[in-house]
């Protein structure tokens, strides 16, 4: 008979378990057992201890048999260090502030039940991070719909293929089926960036145009983005849709140049024309949205050339004149 543990040592052992399933989506019995220091008897015993304690973990049997945290039917104890809790709470206060529209209210109220289960050392940072932020709200965005990026997020997270209604720029709506790999944010929009299995392809969605998302619970092993990065394949895969109004500009400036003097990024492609030059191409719904950018690459006080349809080229002269009258 093996001799009884103490309850705070089986407590803490489970609280450890329960972070390690929480950090990745898989783990084999005996990798469990190994950074907590027990047999793997105990390790299937403390699943089972938190199984009835509402936590739903897949389970495959054999030698190399391994142990998978799933979404369960009702939202049991989350297991957080204090790292992990003060990150979360930051970021919570960020989107109460305003940053990500349609989810304020309920920020709020996630931070406020955050903030009551913090101990006093952790609430002191929280404090510090709350005093110390400010935000500057964006122009008014679409709104998006909590549940539908908890489900993408989800989704990505877990490897599992997604199904959704998505409705393009022209107001189509069509059925999509994609191994999701990120969401991004850019300009306060909400993007998913996903393989569509039936279009065979890499594609960018706006959140806010996805309806109905739901996982298949059929798992993909991930592909190798066409990027170094989500951002980065958001923004290329930006500027190469085809918009209505697009401009062309030569700058006599170098493409590092020009990305660092900007304070966002370009709804565009810069590719360099030797040391001193670049060209940037830049497209945009309306002639308006195109001049502001044009605008803000002539602040940079850089020689200019632009190639661009007469609604943007007359949209630029009128911002010249208005500026020409400061």
């Amino acid at each position: 008979m093996e001799p009884t543990e103490p309850r705070q040592d089986t407590a803490a052992r489970l609280l450890r378990l329960l972070g390690l399933l929480q950090s990745r989506p898989e783990w084999v019995g005996t990798e469990l057992a190994g950074r907590l220091g027990v047999t793997t008897r105990t390790v299937r015993r403390d699943i089972d201890r938190l199984r009835g304690l509402d936590y739903v973990i897949d389970s495959t049997r054999g030698a190399a048999g391994g142990y998978r945290l799933r979404a369960g039917r009702t939202l049991p104890p989350l297991a957080l260090d204090d790292d992990e809790a003060v990150a979360v709470a930051a970021g919570l206060v960020t989107s109460a502030l305003g940053s990500i529209t349609g989810i304020e209210d309920r920020s709020m109220r996630a931070l406020v039940k955050l903030e009551r289960m913090l101990p006093a050392r952790l609430r002191r940072r929280l404090s510090s991070v709350v005093n110390a932020t400010e935000t500057v709200p964006r122009h008014a965005t679409p709104r998006v719909d909590p549940s539908v990026v908890a489900t993408l997020a989800l989704c990505c997270t877990e490897r599992e293929i997604a199904t959704f209604e998505y409705r393009d720029r022209a107001g189509r709506t069509s059925g999509r089926r994609t191994e999701p790999h990120s969401l991004v944010t850019l300009e306060g929009l909400w993007y998913l960036v996903g393989f569509d299995v039936d279009r065979a392809g890499w594609r960018t969605y706006r959140v806010d145009r996805i309806g109905e998302p739901s996982s298949t619970r059929h798992r993909f092993a991930p592909r190798d983005l066409p990027a170094p990065d989500p951002a980065e394949y958001l923004v290329r895969s930006l500027a190469r849709a085809p918009y209505r109004y697009t401009a062309v500009l030569r700058i006599g400036m170098s493409a590092a140049a020009v990305r660092a003097g900007l304070f966002r990024p370009l709804p565009g492609h810069v590719t360099e024309d030797g040391p001193a030059g670049c060209t940037v191409r830049l497209s945009a719904e309306t002639p308006e949205l195109v001049a502001q950018y044009v605008a803000s690459i002539a602040a940079l006080g850089a020689e200019l050339d632009l190639d661009a349809p007469e609604a943007v080229r007359s949209r630029v002269r009128a911002v010249g004149a208005l500026l020409r009258s400061v």
